[in-house]
């Protein structure tokens, strides 16, 4: 499968994704739920019902109210990710230096392929979205080998085109996505931020855990331009004959502010916020992710 490179495949499959906040789910496995069971992680204590296992009677604390109370812990089960993929018309960026040549598109496809494949290998449920003026294709989370197959179908079979309209669509999918799990977004999130918090919050609100990848080149984090240069807005089709070298610094300031500003926004809603440029292998880049996700290190 093109979109599952063997090497790339042979990196991540020895890597986990592991959800840091609360998922609802079924299936015992490696992420915590909100839902109360049989683990190894004391969460609090009721009083006994008939009916409850008595091995789960605290004795200390009977002895000390003279009152039946037994343990709860917390249960580990399956999570439920949806990947939404932007695909509008600012994600057909290829750079000079990208890697093997990929444009943004083609880069956020390989990461979603991955990602997908990783979470199904693990036991856990994906499901699969794509956007650029509205939602475009929408496939509900599911952990069977045959999800597996029609997200890569679908990823295989994506054309970039459109404007961009990020905060409408994450408004549709916080209300489409039935119980609390994680949502990875790829986008270069070209996007006002004053609506784009909006969105983010409502799928806070939901209760999910969030993932906010933004795919950028390079070349758009340091504008190497040096001339006058004709640009073409992949989204309208504009053309436009700009003297880059008196563009530069403010373009530069303007990119930066906007980023800075999107992190600052992440880092208080407590939404992992990550940069992928690429010119560095996808592979890398997710298993890097990964690596960082495990320590608690990525925001």
């Amino acid at each position: 499968m093109r979109w599952l490179p063997e090497g790339a495949l042979s990196k991540i499959s020895r890597l986990e994704f592991l959800a840091h906040g609360a998922v609802d789910g079924f299936i015992a496995g490696r992420h915590k739920s909100a839902r109360k069971g049989a683990s190894v992680e004391f969460a609090e204590h009721r009083q006994y019902m008939p009916g409850d296992d008595l091995r789960l009677l605290d004795w200390k604390l009977v002895a000390r109210s003279r009152r039946l109370y037994v343990r709860e812990f917390v249960d580990e089960t399956n999570l439920r990710a949806t990947v939404v993929l932007d695909a509008s018309g600012s994600m057909e960026y290829a750079g000079a230096n990208s890697y093997e040549k990929l444009s943004k598109f083609d880069y956020a496809r390989h990461v979603a392929a991955l990602l997908s494949y990783l979470l199904v290998n693990q036991q856990d449920a994906v499901g699969f979205a794509t956007y650029d003026t509205h939602l475009r294709n929408y496939i509900p989370a599911g952990g069977r080998p045959a999800q597996l197959k029609s997200v890569l179908e679908l990823v295989d079979s994506l054309k970039c085109g459109g404007d961009t309209h990020t905060a409408e669509v994450l408004h549709e999918i916080a209300e489409r996505i039935p119980r609390r799990g994680v949502v990875f977004i790829l986008s270069d999130f070209f996007n006002d931020l004053s609506s784009l918090v909006k969105a983010l919050y409502h799928l806070r609100y939901r209760r999910h855990e969030v993932f906010a990848l933004q795919i950028v080149a390079e070349e758009e984090l340091t504008f190497p331009f040096t001339r006058l240069n004709r640009f073409e807005d992949l989204e309208s089709r504009t053309l436009l004959d700009v003297d880059t070298r008196a563009i530069r610094a403010d373009y530069i300031k303007r990119f930066n502010d906007h980023c800075s500003e999107f992190k600052r926004i992440c880092g208080e809603m407590r939404i992992t916020n990550e940069t992928l440029v690429t010119n560095l292998p996808f592979d890398e880049a997710l298993a890097d992710l990964l690596v960082r996700n495990r320590r608690g290190g990525v925001h």
